[in-house]
């Protein structure tokens, strides 16, 4: 199990103290849509170059063009891509293609599928890295989390490795770590704290214990 540390709303100065903060404590550094909307793929890039120990992530959410959008990823020094489970089947296959061919991975954001149970074992076939259930900020604020979605897709996902996002912080982290996803993506539960180190520890330390327990 790994955590990944979602960065949403800074620019690459900001984002590159908040990972130089917390980069002993996690395993991934999301580049965020937000950030990327607004710094374009040079924002991949400079995290890479100033921490290649980390895996990036480019959440790009790929709707469509997979290859080409995950080709260029790649060449920005992005180690996963995402891609949207909601698009076609074609889409995701360029996009595992492309990612086969860049030594990238591809994670397939669930965000708003409507059978999640259904299309998660159909995106399991076509032999993409990650699936992740993803509770959105629009969501989350009425009140939904992404625990019980999380169950549904351990349930059937055979090949693919498993991830959640959505509202996590370290209180509700307990809950998260039972199901025991491969991958426990977090944002504002350490980007808004005052000790973004020390909650970092924690987690990190929680994820540990339930890794080997």
């Amino acid at each position: 199990m790994e955590l990944q540390l979602a960065l949403d709303l800074v620019n690459i100065p900001e984002a590159k103290e908040l990972v130089k903060e917390v980069k002993d404590h996690i395993n991934v550094v999301e580049i965020g849509t937000p950030v990327v909307i607004n710094e374009g793929l040079r924002a991949v890039k400079e995290i890479k170059e100033a921490f290649p120990n980390l895996t990036v992530l480019a959440d790009l959410k790929i709707m469509d063009a997979g290859a080409y959008e995950v080709m260029k990823a790649s060449e920005a020094g992005a180690d996963i891509i995402t891609v949207l489970g909601a698009t076609d089947d074609s889409t995701i296959k360029g996009a595992v293609e492309e990612a086969k061919k860049q030594g990238t991975k591809i994670l397939v954001d669930m965000i708003n599928v409507k059978d999640l149970e259904q299309r998660s074992k159909e995106v399991d076939d076509l032999g993409v890295d990650y699936i992740c259930v993803h509770t959105g900020y629009d969501l989350q604020a009425a009140g939904e989390s992404p625990f019980e979605q999380l169950r549904t897709i351990k349930r059937v996902v055979k090949h693919a490795k498993t991830a959640v996002a959505g509202g996590i912080k370290l209180n509700t982290l307990p809950e998260v770590v039972d199901a025991q996803p491969d991958l426990v993506i977090v944002g504002g539960g350490i980007t808004g704290q005052d000790d973004k180190k020390a909650v970092a520890a924690k987690m990190q330390e929680l994820i540990k214990q339930k890794s080997f327990a």
